[in-house]
């Protein structure tokens, strides 16, 4: 395959999810579906057009394969995943319930928490326009945080740019043990995404114009606001850009934000201004909360996104 504009580096799960409406205490059956954040914004990059890779580590075990073919159908070449025979694919379990749907992952020792700085070394960085990582990553292990701040490192000296989406998860991490790391990595790129609600928990960053002055003037940074609206803080100063996000029936929540960052870096690769960015970012997301699962084919989007 010809060399990827895009380069998304994390791990992708299988996930087990019970029929609507059901627990997984009681449920007689569940779907098998497969879910990453950067996985997820490498396939919808694909879908809106761009050459995409998603680079890393499997079991080389069924659920593996699965997790390949799933992302390898949305148009993302997976040719730099490693496969690992000693150690598994992570997977997680949604239960969901009228309180909201709880997960539960089952992702310890996986073959993609064993990932370090060396797994870097075949993967095609001074080639690529982008990589992008999330700050779930670094919260695998020492070694895929290790990994996480030389990819920055590398991607830089290269003259690639790099994006970041602080996607802080609670259930890998305590704030005092990740307020730190993601705050080092966020100002180590050139693109960096997080929700109000998450700046305010880890960082303690009340609003947008905190977190901007948190992360640094060298940074490009988009201040997500639910179903507010989102605000691009240009790197270098200046004033935010605020677009309104629209009204939408929401299905699934879960991987709307991956959605928001794929259409946002879209309309960068292709040289739109900040609004733009952000409207094919609100539009995308908009996608993804009316569909069921991480990724939904937008491939649809694209044809539209051209006419516009």
């Amino acid at each position: 395959m010809p060399e990827p504009e895009v380069l998304c580096l994390g791990e992708a799960m299988v996930l087990v999810a019970p029929a609507p409406g059901e627990r997984l205490a009681t449920a007689r059956g569940a779907a098998l579906g497969v879910a990453g954040a950067e996985s997820t914004v490498a396939q919808y990059l694909s879908d809106l057009g761009h050459r995409t890779a998603w680079a890393s580590r499997v079991g080389a075990d069924p659920l593996g394969e699965r997790v390949l073919a799933e992302i390898a159908r949305s148009g993302v070449d997976v040719g730099h995943v490693e496969r690992d025979r000693s150690a598994p694919t992570g997977v997680y379990f949604k239960d969901p319930s009228p309180e909201g749907t709880r997960v539960h992952y089952y992702r310890t020792g996986s073959a993609a928490s064993r990932m370090t700085a060396a797994s870097l070394d075949r993967l095609p960085l001074s080639t690529a326009r982008l990589v992008h990582l999330s700050g779930v990553t670094p919260a695998l292990s020492d070694g895929c945080a290790g990994m996480s701040t030389a990819l920055f490192e590398r991607a830089r000296a290269a003259g690639v740019s790099c994006s970041f989406d602080v996607n802080y998860r609670a259930a890998l991490w305590s704030t005092r043990q990740a307020a730190g790391p993601l705050l080092a990595l966020a100002r180590q790129a050139d693109v960096v995404f997080v929700g109000l609600d998450e700046a305010q928990h880890v960082w303690g960053a009340e609003t947008g114009e905190q977190v901007r002055e948190l992360v640094g003037p060298g940074v490009c940074v988009v201040v997500k606001n639910a179903d507010v609206g989102a605000t691009h803080f240009p790197a270098g100063g200046g004033p935010g850009v605020f677009v309104p996000a629209s009204p939408v029936e929401v299905v699934e929540p879960v991987g709307a934000g991956d959605a928001f960052a794929a259409g946002y870096l879209s309309a960068w690769l292709r040289g739109a201004g900040p609004a733009d960015r952000l409207g094919l970012g609100h539009r995308l997301a908009a996608f993804a909360l009316g569909s069921v699962g991480d990724h939904a084919d937008a491939t649809a989007l694209r044809a539209a996104e051209a006419a516009r």
